[in-house]
């Protein structure tokens, strides 16, 4: 008994996070995610795009109401171009949560827009990893705001 109690610990230890629960650190896929939103914090638009598959499904106010298809190098333009606009723009991710290839990111992004004046916004995204790249990023946010 004492053995199979020794040989189960790890295991529960390891286990998956239950759906919208936290994410335990052990899921390879959150590894992608972090490592996107450090590219993102860097400024690194390239190492950014590479977090992603080599076509990526967007579903963002910003790009309008349906999903759409982008490559790497649309997204590196695409932040690039936000970069220029708002050059001190940063995430702070506020907590993590799902499963293990469907990531929940709460997150606040925040800058300096051209008129010198600050914003933040709360944003929500759900990421898709397969195979240890972002294959959808399916962003919400109050565009009012």
């Amino acid at each position: 008994m004492r053995t199979y109690l020794i040989l189960l610990l790890p295991a529960m230890l390891t286990a998956c996070v239950q759906p919208g629960g936290k994410i335990s650190l052990a899921n390879s896929n959150t590894h992608v995610v972090k490592e996107m939103y450090e590219a993102f914090n860097e400024h690194n638009w390239e190492k950014m795009a590479a977090c992603y598959h080599d076509t990526a499904a967007f579903l963002d106010p910003s790009l309008g109401p349906a999903e759409v298809l982008h490559t790497r190098q649309q997204i590196a333009d695409k932040y690039r171009e936000l970069g220029k606009m708002f050059p001190d723009v940063h995430d702070e991710v506020k907590e993590m949560y799902g499963d293990k290839n469907h990531i929940i990111v709460e997150f606040v992004s925040s800058g300096t827009g051209p008129d010198g004046k600050k914003w933040s916004l709360p944003i929500c995204t759900v990421f898709t990893v397969e195979n240890g790249k972002i294959t959808r990023d399916h962003t919400y946010y109050d565009e009012e705001k």
